[in-house]
């Protein structure tokens, strides 16, 4: 495997243009996460490491990035030489070839790698791309508020209990929310969020002979739950609000909740970012008739696309950015409590990340708490929590992301979201041949 040749994760920002690649000139596609901006802040030391070599990115949000990668790598456009993707897009794309295999070398140490992360990144054992952090989903929470109401909050509380917290938190006159969830459509975004409250709730995408499971009772009752969760004790524009937007929320002492990425953990807690990063606390996510699925599995993990001529580069840039090097990397730069997590073993167990990181302990918990094999309260035919790793579900998924957000914004009722969606479900299970 080989080395990028940028030294400490370059910071060119790129125009995604087409085009030739140089030698020693690295295109790296990344979603605008503070974990990637930090990355790409210490490029110039990969780059340093590696002389000759030129890191250029392009920061995309999330679903602008999943739909740039997806059309890039399905067309052989050639734009990246490293793509930043996840546990969906990873064994799919890997079995059809369009991914290198990674091969790092003995001081990367692979094994250390948390086995739900390494397994979910892979096909048949072998490795297409490297977790760069690694997140299950969890409940972040505003404890002096909930103290100030005279309750608690349990591990695995039941959604009724949240949504008492949320209305015993909710101060409209002052501007805080008692909670907030993602809303904006995508298979990635919204759907990652609904589909965890779905399981919980006793759903699941499809049933056991494939067919779309959309319109049951269970869905129904999720989605109506979330819709008014959200209209009585939610911020304005909800329908709009991915990842970035709640944490500026929360941030700002506006949401009493938060029920998202464990990576969020580490920017709610970090004073220098958050207002309220004394009160936070964490919890297991909500469940309704199951803790099945409750919680999210993902990784957001770098890959070399097939068609690149900088391969070598590329995997040596991906050695660097996942190694535990870099961690160390960071934890000099910004302390331990902000590095990148869930990825490895070795960061669990030092002392220096477990003394500053107060949310180490639920994180870890929720990760190994996420079951992709065993993920609905029925038996399902697909792999997978917040997703079903099939080739169709990306589409499927962002149709009915679509249809989701409309009804949160009272475009359409729940009712008429989820009939279209399971239309739009069962046309693409259709066309696929499923049945």
């Amino acid at each position: 495997m080989n080395t990028l040749r940028n030294t400490a994760l370059g910071l060119t920002l790129g125009v995604a243009g087409a085009s030739v690649a140089f030698a020693g000139e690295l295109t790296i596609a990344t979603v605008n996460n503070g974990h990637m901006i930090e990355m790409q802040k210490l490029t110039p030391a990969f780059e340093a490491a590696n002389p000759g070599v030129t890191v250029n990115w392009v920061t995309l949000d999330e679903g602008t990035l999943r739909s740039r990668v997806t059309t890039d790598i399905t067309t052989k456009g050639g734009q990246f030489d490293v793509m930043t993707i996840g546990m969906y897009e990873a064994p799919i794309w890997g079995e059809r070839g369009w991914l290198q295999a990674l091969e790092f070398s003995d001081a990367y140490d692979v094994d250390d790698l948390l086995p739900a992360m390494r397994n979910g990144l892979s096909h048949d054992g072998t490795l297409y791309a490297a977790p760069f952090y690694g997140e299950s989903s969890m409940i972040m929470y505003r404890k002096d508020l909930l103290d100030a109401a005279g309750m608690e909050m349990p591990d695995n509380p039941s959604w009724g209990h949240i949504q008492d917290a949320a209305a015993a938190m909710t101060d409209k006159d002052n501007g805080v929310y008692g909670i907030c969830l993602r809303g904006k459509p995508g298979w990635g975004d919204n759907m990652a969020f609904l589909s965890t409250m779905a399981n919980s709730f006793g759903a699941q995408w499809f049933n056991e002979d494939w067919t779309p499971a959309l319109d049951s009772p269970a869905w129904n009752h999720a989605v109506n739950f979330y819709v008014d969760l959200l209209n009585n004790y939610g911020p304005p524009g909800s329908s709009g609000n991915s990842f970035n937007e709640i944490l500026a929320l929360i941030n700002e002492g506006k949401c009493g909740m938060w029920i998202d990425a464990t990576i969020a953990a580490s920017f709610v807690s970090n004073p220098e970012q958050s207002q309220v990063a004394d009160v936070i606390a964490f919890a297991q996510s909500p469940q309704a008739v199951t803790t099945r699925g409750a919680n999210w599995l993902w990784a957001w993990a770098l890959a070399v696309p097939a068609g690149t001529n900088q391969a070598e580069d590329a995997q040596k840039f991906i050695e660097w950015a996942t190694s535990k090097e870099y961690i160390e990397l960071v934890a000099e730069t910004n302390g331990w409590g902000a590095v990148p997590t869930g990825t490895r073993q070795s960061t669990y167990d030092n002392s220096n990340f477990t003394d500053a990181a107060v949310f180490a302990e639920a994180e870890l918990k929720a990760i190994l708490s996420a079951d992709p094999e065993n993920s609905t309260q029925n038996p399902s035919p697909y792999t997978g929590v917040q997703f079903a790793a099939i080739p169709e579900f990306q589409a499927i998924g962002t149709a009915v992301g679509q249809q989701m957000t409309a009804a949160l914004a009272g475009d359409i009722t729940v009712e008429e979201a989820l009939e279209a969606a399971q239309e739009a479900a069962d046309r693409e299970m259709r066309k696929a041949g499923y049945y």
